[in-house]
């Protein structure tokens, strides 16, 4: 079992910055993506920025520009720094680990893992 466990929401002003934090913890012995969704009331869940353990990111075009994505391997912690906040952004943000599971040589299954969810609300 990985667990998750998600820190930083919380209110700020538009134009204001929040950091999310992400510590994995576990049965791990290597996690190939971490990634940030989040999902805004009535909304389905999409993805907003996801990193591998090589350093590649994605972004999600809203986003891009204003929000940054990093990781601690050695700490396996993803954080997202969110700067320029809109009130758009207001969602329930959830962390997801990606955990490969090697049967046979450099075959793997990949298992995904979800954080609580932290309340990230922008308002004045």
């Amino acid at each position: 079992q990985v667990h998750l466990v998600e820190s930083g929401g919380g209110l700020v002003q538009p134009g204001g910055s929040l950091e999310l934090s992400c510590a994995a913890s576990g049965s791990i012995v290597s996690i190939n993506v971490m990634a940030w969704y989040r999902q805004a009331p009535g909304k389905q869940r999409e993805l907003v920025a996801g990193m591998t353990s090589g350093g590649s990111t994605n972004y999600a075009e809203p986003v891009k520009g204003r929000f940054t994505i990093s990781r601690d391997n050695a700490k396996n912690t993803v954080y997202l720094q969110m700067d320029s906040l809109k009130p758009e952004d207001t969602a329930v943000y959830y962390c997801n680990a990606e955990v490969p599971r090697y049967f046979s040589g450099s075959n793997f299954y990949a298992e995904h893992y979800w954080g609580q969810g932290t309340q990230v609300t922008v308002s004045s």
